[in-house]
């Protein structure tokens, strides 16, 4: 298995659970932490043909690209014994899947948002600490959560940020809008996206009023402040409750908590693949059909809260009535089946990657009081055409 970030098999115990019921087969994993240094590994891999691992990950933000340009190089998917697409959500089994119907991933999960919140920090602040509460305090509105952080600024803690980053909280308003990087025909838009610029415009003001931390997540800084409780809020797709929970440790535990996101939206996700040129691609294709069927993404989401991308799984116990006691025994499954009934079907493209890590870069340069927000804005512009022109 070739992975990135946490993906939580090993950790819920669904390489043991595998190994047991297929006593010839061992799992292996390589984990590399940030996508942004495995994904170019990954195609340097495809496009030699060596170096690859039986099974490796796709992040949703590369999958266009991949299926426009490596699906010869993958195993078929839709083809395997215990692989049905009426499994998975209908959009994300698109996403994976090439014109030609080859469909080269099997979804492991989606992002429906949230927003997690350091209780300890809330009551200090004079916040309300109940999950409704919380939510209340900026239901509907991007704008609300930042009126919500100016409260915090004035009356929390000393040395404790509102919220981790202004790259998170672009990512958390850009995934609850329509709108994104290309337009249905395939055109880059970004540029003249309303929706881009709403979500550029609430997380530049952030950085501006100095309601971040200045942190550039994924690092071993970020890991460290999430540690030492640095911040109070972050955006918080079902995948993110891994990370906090593995870096938070037990000093963390029951002192976060989880409350609905402004809006609805989806940010991240994965798939995964099967090269062709893997010496074990028959056992690989199957052990994926198998991590990927509801009944085990039911399991990942109990233990470690990926957000099942198999519907089937909604109704399952293990997802509906979840709760997690690291977060105050939130109603996990409630609340992320919620948001992911909402979710707005964007429209995904090959360089999604490279748009949105320059314009995170953008925002950094706020943060960091290198660039006015209009100045920040045109050094990303800059980067980001200098990037799609290569």
């Amino acid at each position: 298995m070739g992975l990135f970030g946490t993906f939580g098999f090993k950790e819920a115990g669904l390489y043991d659970e595998y190994e047991k019921l297929n006593p010839d087969i061992t799992i292996k994993e390589t984990v590399i932490e940030r996508n942004e240094n495995y994904y170019p590994q990954l195609l340097n891999h495809l496009t030699s043909n060596s170096g690859l691992a039986d099974v490796q990950a796709i992040e949703v933000a590369n999958i266009a690209e991949v299926v426009d340009t490596q699906s010869d190089r993958f195993v078929d998917l839709g083809k395997v014994d215990g692989a049905s697409k009426d499994a998975f959500l209908d959009w994300k089994w698109q996403q994976a899947t090439a014109d030609d119907g080859k469909t080269i991933g099997l979804g492991t999960d989606v992002g429906p948002m949230a927003v997690c919140y350091r209780k300890d920090h809330f009551k200090a602040a004079g916040l309300p600490t109940d999950r409704d509460e919380v939510a209340k305090l900026w239901a509907g509105d991007w704008e609300k959560f930042l009126d919500a952080g100016r409260d915090f600024k004035e009356n929390g803690p000393e040395g404790v940020a509102w919220v981790d980053s202004a790259d998170a909280v672009y990512d958390g308003a850009i995934a609850s809008s329509e709108g994104k990087y290309y337009d249905e025909s395939g055109e880059v838009i970004y540029k003249d996206s309303q929706d881009v610029k709403d979500a550029w415009g609430i997380a530049a003001t952030a950085a501006e009023e100095k309601l971040t931390g200045n942190l550039e997540q994924f690092t071993k800084q970020w890991d460290q402040a999430m540690s030492n409780g640095d911040f109070a809020t972050i955006s918080c797709p079902a995948w993110m409750l891994g990370y906090i929970q593995e870096k938070g440790g037990t000093k963390a535990e029951g002192k976060w908590d989880v409350a609905q996101s402004p809006k609805p939206g989806n940010w991240g996700g994965a798939f995964l693949g099967v090269p062709e040129s893997g010496p074990n691609k028959d056992e690989a294709a199957k052990l994926v059909a198998w991590l990927t069927a509801p009944e085990q993404q039911a399991k990942l989401f109990a233990e470690r809260g990926n957000f099942p991308s198999a519907p089937p799984a909604y109704d399952m116990e293990a997802v509906k009535t979840a709760t997690n006691p690291y977060f105050g025994d939130a109603p996990i499954g409630e609340l992320f089946s919620a948001s992911a009934q909402e979710i707005p079907v964007q429209t995904i493209g090959p360089k999604d990657q490279v748009i949105d890590d320059n314009i995170g870069n953008g925002l950094q340069l706020i943060e960091q009081g290198k660039q006015d927000p209009d100045g920040a804005w045109d050094e990303a512009v800059k980067a980001v055409d200098n990037a799609l022109d290569q």
